[in-house]
């Protein structure tokens, strides 16, 4: 089983491969942060209050997470799509806490609906792209994922030239798959 503890172009290159359908990707700017959030939801409970200096704060297992995954992206070489994604992590961690304050059928209905429709639409994606998960051939996947949308935004707005064309290099540019065409 390869590390987990490779770097984050190696992770991303990797990761590339099974996302080259510009449809697939698509699916996965909603489908990822969609899963992103239901855990935030899900993970939401339970709390647990503690006094700091600068007053209280709720930890749970969410926060947690959140942290240990920071901790991860920031380590693996390329700081500012670690800071990126944990941003953006961080910002679907505390949206989705709100949901967690309902009773149980509402935190639950949420928290798993939200999750299966987020995998329902990255299952979408590989029907295009012909091409399976990343995560069924290699788990640390399912933390590259937000890595991975988040570079592509990233991309979007100009950013991050170098990851990008070695990405493109490695794995190929994007592109639309003729469905009528075996993968």
């Amino acid at each position: 089983m390869p590390s987990p503890f490779r770097p984050a172009r190696e992770l991303l290159v990797q990761y590339a491969h099974y996302h080259r359908d510009r449809r697939n990707i698509a699916t996965h700017f909603v489908g990822i942060p969609m899963i992103v959030f239901a855990v935030g939801v899900l993970l939401a409970r339970p709390t647990v209050d503690l006094a700091t200096p600068a007053g209280g704060m709720a930890l749970t297992p969410a926060l947690l997470l959140w942290a240990c995954s920071t901790l991860w992206y920031l380590t693996r070489g390329e700081f500012m799509l670690g800071a990126a994604v944990s941003l953006l992590n961080g910002a679907l961690i505390l949206l989705a806490a709100p949901l967690a304050a309902h009773g149980v059928v509402t935190w639950l209905a949420w928290g798993f609906g939200l999750f299966l429709l987020g995998w329902v639409l990255q299952f979408l994606g590989h029907l295009y792209e012909g091409r399976r998960p990343a995560f069924t051939d290699d788990l640390v996947g399912l933390l590259v994922g937000p890595a991975f949308v988040t570079a592509e935004a990233l991309f979007s707005f100009g950013m991050l030239h170098g990851l990008r064309d070695e990405i493109e290099r490695r794995a190929g540019p994007t592109h639309i798959r003729d469905l009528a065409l075996p993968a």
